[in-house]
């Protein structure tokens, strides 16, 4: 499995946040994250869950995938 650079949305920011973590890309195309979450942090997605990924632009005009919806297991 490849290693590779995925957003997931803050929670309780106030705002849209998106942090960069790292995941697993599996041969389904979906990714295990493999980030460990800060403790003064809340993720939309948790460590070890495995998600589908959307290309998204950010408000500073990059793009990238951003954690879409768990995947089945």
């Amino acid at each position: 499995m490849s290693s590779q650079t995925i957003y997931v949305s803050l929670l309780n920011e106030g705002t849209a946040v998106w942090k960069p973590v790292e995941a697993e890309r599996s041969a389904d195309g979906t990714f295990r994250i493999v980030s460990e979450m800060l403790a003064d942090e809340e993720w939309a997605f948790k460590s070890g869950e495995k998600v589908t990924v959307r290309q998204h632009a950010f408000s500073d005009g990059e793009t990238g995938l951003v954690a879409d919806r768990r995947a089945a297991s």
